[in-house]
């Protein structure tokens, strides 16, 4: 079942105006609006409040004096006042539409913004469909609340205090029985709001994860069908489905309790005050029209009372939505620039063992100090890395990675499965960060370089060709950082063997789909390599890129690959003899560790390890 490691506050602990709250950056460009809207909706509600007051003179004057006249004026004038509520209520409308509209537009534009800029660690913990369903259904609740229960907790808290008044004015007594509810039902109202609160928390988040399985079933759908296992996807959203009806089934019993008060008191409450009010009248202390105006503004309060109940319902929804919408948010972003670091102290208490050419990497087991390093290509110095999200005392990943890839040069590394080849390379252009030691491109610390000139320097293939909802030279040219031409492009396609690409539909501007699915896996390779090598980059770094291609292929793109990397230095994961051929020098990554470093024929005839692996012992 697809969940979240993202941390999220007990809701019973929170509380619900501080969190809404953090939408006031958003909200502060429209202020003038929304309280214009505001104290627009407030006359209009009070407005509603007259009408029980020209009911008692009509009641009173033209009724009792049989005056035709005058109760045609008093049926006019509540027709004015029909008229003019309408036109407020319309014009708070007009007032808020289109200023939500984009507040929620500038909300979603900074979720996505980012989700660009956090860590790739970050996407590592977090399931896809929770990030889907707050830039979706989250938002869509806080433009509702912002619409509706913002405006009307505040509207129908002022009408209540006002009707409140008048039926004070009226007659005191009748009033401080309908106020009898009130104490009741604020208890109720509090005790109930913790556990709604949590239950509308699972909810939002059990939404987040059936998204999750929706989407992953949809990109998918392949695999699915291929093994025939529909049966198992389908019971997999059935259970999380009768879950989410459980959620809600139990957010529906709280709702119920809520409005069975709610609705109850104040009715039991008007009850008595028209017994008493009617005995009063029977007394002659009270007149009719006293008492038809009393009980109308006491039937007109009963929409503000009993709204009062899924207005803070729908508040709790939207504060839940809030609290997830900034858990996003409230993530450490990457740096934009490069930060100093202190070396990293030498933890080993005897001599270090002399390494007497620094590129041809160090001896197996030896450990080197950060110290003045060779200016060229690309440098490993005591590299170690250990996930962010790793449990406490758990090894490192990689552990006092020496490792020197001169300029020019292109480095083949090899090793088992697991043994850390993939988290290696995904350091250079700083997607993870070591945990220790350093990385230089040119002798320059990447730590102290912008991420973006880092990013600028290196070009990566990942083992994994991802493909976007773009034309096929769009994706290509996201590697250029938009500064080649068809020239580039065509070189690019070249390069890669992708020629295929003149013979789609549209050539380069056909539009590949999601996922690029509509292509195979070796077109998709190709695609993803040009995209490498389109920039001409000055560091080239390459997780197994050829994996998917038959062999012909492959050996077509391994001819026009090293005309590519004669320019370039590169680090290439290597899986294959003949990729490794590509390489001048290769190296032997082997639990965490650079266990060897030579030639092909050189760790073929003195590392056993190696001579194993290339012989197809196993594959990483």
């Amino acid at each position: 079942m697809p969940t979240t490691d993202a941390p999220a506050e007990e809701p019973g602990g929170r509380s619900a105006v501080r969190t809404l709250r953090r939408l006031w950056p958003y909200v502060r460009p429209i202020r003038t609006r929304l309280f214009t809207a505001g104290f627009v909706a407030i006359v209009a509600s009070c407005t509603g409040l007259v009408f029980p007051l020209v009911l008692k003179w009509m009641v009173d004057g033209p009724v009792a004096d049989r005056d035709t006249g005058g109760v045609w004026l008093g049926a006019l004038l509540l027709l004015g006042l029909g008229v003019v509520e309408a036109l407020l209520f319309g014009l708070r409308r007009l007032l808020v539409a289109r200023p939500l509209a984009g507040v929620e537009a500038d909300m979603r534009a900074d979720l996505f913004r980012h989700l660009q800029r956090v860590p790739v660690a970050f996407h590592d913990r977090w399931a896809s469909g929770q990030l889907l369903s707050r830039g979706t259904t989250d938002l869509m609740l806080l433009r509702m609340f912002l619409a509706f229960p913002l405006t009307f907790l505040v509207v129908n808290g002022a009408t209540i205090l006002v009707g409140m008044a008048i039926l004070l004015a009226q007659d005191w007594a009748l009033g401080l029985v309908l106020l009898a509810p009130v104490v009741p039902m604020v208890v109720f109202l509090a005790y109930f709001e913790g556990r709604y609160a949590a239950v509308s928390r699972r909810a939002q988040d059990q939404v987040g994860d059936l998204t999750t399985v929706v989407e992953e079933s949809v990109l998918g759908i392949r695999i699915t069908k291929g093994f025939g296992r529909h049966r198992s996807q389908a019971l997999a959203f059935r259970d999380l489905s009768r879950m989410l009806r459980g959620t809600e089934l139990a957010k529906a019993r709280l709702l119920a309790a809520i409005y069975g008060v709610i609705m109850t008191l104040p009715e039991l409450a008007i009850g008595a005050a028209l017994v008493l009010g009617s005995v009063q009248v029977a007394d002659g202390d009270l007149s009719t029209g006293t008492l038809v105006a009393f009980l109308s503004t006491a039937l007109a309060l009963r929409w503000p009372v009993e709204s009062i109940g899924f207005l803070l319902a729908m508040s709790q929804e939207a504060a839940t939505a809030t609290e997830r919408y900034f858990e996003v948010l409230d993530a450490e972003p990457e740096s934009d620039t490069g930060q100093e670091r202190k070396p990293q102290p030498d933890p080993d208490t005897g001599p270090e063992p002399p390494v007497p050419d620094p590129g041809a990497g160090p001896a197996p087991g030896a450990l080197s100090k950060v110290g003045p390093l060779p200016v060229d290509g690309i440098r490993f110095d005591a590299v170690q890395f250990r996930y962010p999200d790793a449990p406490e005392g758990s090894p490192a990943v990689l552990e006092r990675i020496d490792l020197h890839i001169r300029t020019g040069e292109t480095m083949a590394l090899v090793g088992a499965t697991g043994s850390g080849k993939t988290t290696l390379t995904a350091l250079v252009p700083r997607l993870y960060e070591v945990t220790g030691g350093r990385i230089t491109l040119d002798g320059e610390d990447i730590a102290a370089m912008p991420r973006a000139r880092v990013r600028s320097l290196v070009s990566m293939a990942f083992e994994e060709p991802t493909l976007f909802s773009a034309s096929v030279g769009e994706n290509v040219l996201m590697g250029s950082g938009g500064g080649t031409g068809s020239g580039g492009l065509d070189r690019a396609l070249a390069v890669a063997q992708a020629e295929f690409v003149h013979a789609l539909p549209q050539g380069a501007d056909t539009q590949v789909g999601e996922q690029g699915l509509s292509l195979s896996g070796g077109q998709r390779q190709r695609l993803a390599l040009a995209r490498a090598v389109v920039g001409n980059p000055r560091f080239l770094v390459l997780d197994d890129p050829l994996s998917a291609l038959d062999v012909h292929t492959e050996a077509l793109v391994e001819a026009a690959l090293r005309r590519v990397l004669k320019d370039t230095t590169a680090l290439v994961v290597a899986h294959r003899p003949s990729t490794v051929l590509l390489a001048d020098r290769v190296a032997l990554l082997s639990g965490g560790r650079v266990t060897a470093v030579g030639t092909h024929q050189e760790l073929l005839r003195e590392n056993a390890e190696y001579a194993w692996l290339m012989s197809g012992g196993t594959e990483g």
